[in-house]
């Protein structure tokens, strides 16, 4: 899984938003705004990460146990595929 290109991730007043950038401005308007935990997964997703990576770094970068970050990996991968942010 990867983040289709022309979408990056910023940091204003502490938030994290995710804006379009060239052409996807037209395909997207709005703002995404994330968790901290949300931008992490994210930005292993801009080089590409599968699944089990995204659990695994999770648990490496959180205290959470195993059930939980598979839910939250794949309620978040779940919301970018429905926003069509996913290759």
């Amino acid at each position: 899984m990867k983040i289709k290109d022309n979408y990056i991730l910023k940091k204003i007043a502490g938030s994290y938003v995710v804006v379009p950038v060239r052409t996807r401005t037209v395909d997207f308007s709005g703002i995404i705004k994330l968790s901290e935990s949300g931008a992490f997964l994210w930005k292993l997703l801009e080089k590409e990460s599968d699944r089990e990576e995204l659990i695994a770094r999770l648990l490496d970068e959180y205290e959470v146990d195993e059930p939980k970050a598979s839910a939250d990996v794949d309620r978040f991968v779940d919301k970018l595929r429905e926003a069509d942010l996913l290759e």
